[in-house]
């Protein structure tokens, strides 16, 4: 049952991994565009939700990781 717990908690952690990877070529994509500051701006406020959103899934895989190795 436990490898069950690390399986899901690793695809958790990839997923946000997958996530944040994605946030970072949205940003890079808009910066090298040349966009103006408040353009520039209004990309980063849309991608953080996101960014905090694969975040909290990569920290949510790696404890149900943990919790699996420890009591498995």
């Amino acid at each position: 049952m436990f490898e069950f717990i690390i399986w899901g908690g690793a695809a958790l952690s990839l997923t946000g991994l997958a996530g944040l990877i994605w946030c970072i070529l949205r940003v890079m994509k808009a910066r090298k565009a040349g966009l103006s500051d408040d353009e520039l701006r209004a990309t980063v406020q849309a991608v953080l939700p996101w960014n905090l959103a694969s975040l909290f899934l990569s920290v949510l895989g790696l404890m149900l990781v943990i919790l699996g190795i420890s009591f498995g």
